[in-house]
């Protein structure tokens, strides 16, 4: 089977859709002869952040010397991106060896398991394989019911928390976070960076080992350079220049910081690793001139930090926004949030998704339609927006957006 008919195969278990438990990823594991419990882990979950907390963990720890695997989603080009050893993404090979292991379990044993387990488990097995020192895993949703928490956890982080995923994780933040503080169990320490009382009153309720970075680090300053697009950040004297750029990075850093300290990381290597990190679409500049940012910010939380970095340096004049957001996102605060920094918009949709809109139906949650434009073909939407020659193009809304304008802009 080529790659291509496997991969198939494998999105394929998606039909099963989302199912909260832990019954089918225990037993899978069980049958792998239990990969999980063969590496430390660091357990990351949160409504935004995840991803860049994970990944800059992963370059200091790899920095230090260690042998590490990540796990992320979604993938933005290819699948192979959602499990990485020592910052090298898995093989097709490795992809179809270590399915056709957890396949053959699963039709075995007549387990009805979902796409994200089937991969959870592949990602499990492949990194005891490869002799992990350190496992990161990144939640795919919620925490306490996610397929990723099966493990026992060294470090567990929660990057904060807002209105996400409702129907199956609460409609309050203390519902969600109640949730999310699952991954908590025995865990030794858990970090945090959030001040809303219900996170922590969630948290406390599963531990007293506990540290939110926000207030351990409330004397910490941070500026943007918007020359270079770094983060520097100043800790008790010390000046850390972070190659992810935004405001909402400054959390993010503190977090990351707070766990390789906690697991006694050299100083020095910390602040030459922080200049290295690249996580793709994170307020990425995919292009100089003209000068485009691809951003994932894919709910009403991403785009206010979105909008508070862009405020900072770009009047509304100079700035011209490709979108297209899911149908279960705040579509019409996204879209009034987006703008106040642009009154020039062009909606997109996300063709072959179920999850997403068409231009026109984008359109109808506008309430200034003045200010917004609609063209249904995502590359077609793409030239229409520099066609517009404002001194920054934003593409946002959704990771599968700027999946779709990679693809077809990088052939």
């Amino acid at each position: 089977m080529n790659i291509d008919d496997l991969l198939e195969e494998l999105y394929a278990y998606s039909m099963f859709s989302i199912r909260l438990g832990l019954d089918n990823i225990k037993e899978i594991c069980k049958y792998l002869g239990n990969p999980e419990k063969s590496y430390k882990v660091i357990h990351i979950t949160g409504t935004n952040g995840k991803g860049s907390v994970s990944t800059t963990v992963e370059r200091i720890l790899l920095d230090a010397g260690y042998k590490v695997g990540k796990y992320t989603s979604p993938h933005i080009l290819k699948f192979n991106e959602r499990i990485i050893f020592n910052d090298k993404y898995i093989s097709d090979e490795n992809v179809a060896k270590y399915y056709e292991r957890v396949k053959k379990i699963i039709d075995e044993h007549n387990i009805q398991a979902t796409f994200f387990e089937v991969t959870t488990a592949m990602m499990f097995d492949y990194f005891k394989d490869m002799k992990a020192d350190y496992v990161i895993l990144e939640a795919g949703m919620g925490g306490r019911y996610d397929a990723t928490n099966v493990c026992d956890n060294i470090v567990s982080v929660i990057t904060n928390v807002s209105l996400e995923h409702t129907e199956y994780l609460g409609d309050t933040i203390y519902k969600i976070a109640k949730e999310k503080a699952g991954i908590i169990k025995n865990c030794p320490y858990t970090i945090f960076a959030d001040n809303n009382p219900d996170v922590k009153k969630a948290i406390e309720e599963v531990t007293d080992k506990y540290v939110n970075v926000l207030e351990k680090y409330k004397d910490s300053t941070y500026s943007l350079d918007f020359n270079t697009f770094t983060t520097n950040i100043l800790i008790n004297g010390n000046k850390y220049e972070y190659s992810l750029f935004g405001d909402y990075q400054y959390k993010n850093f503190l977090c990351a910081y707070e766990v390789v300290k906690y697991l006694s990381i050299d100083e020095n290597i910390i602040k030459e690793a922080v200049k290295k990190v690249i996580w793709q679409c994170r307020f990425e500049v995919y292009s100089k001139n003209p000068l485009v940012i691809f951003d994932g910010a894919h709910n009403l939380a991403g785009v206010e930090e979105l909008i508070k970095i862009v405020k900072q340096h770009f009047s509304k004049d100079e700035v011209t926004i490709l979108v297209s957001i899911l149908k279960d996102k705040d579509r019409v605060s996204m879209f009034r949030k987006l703008n106040e920094i642009s009154s020039n918009i062009v909606l997109t949709s996300i063709p072959d998704n179920p999850r997403a809109s068409t231009a026109k139906e984008l359109y109808d949650y506008v309430e200034n339609k003045k200010d917004f434009e609609y063209e249904e073909d995502p590359i077609k939407a793409y030239n229409l927006a520099l066609s517009k020659k404002r001194k920054l193009t934003i593409c946002c809304g959704s990771f599968y957006i700027l999946i779709k304008l990679k693809e077809g802009l990088n052939g």
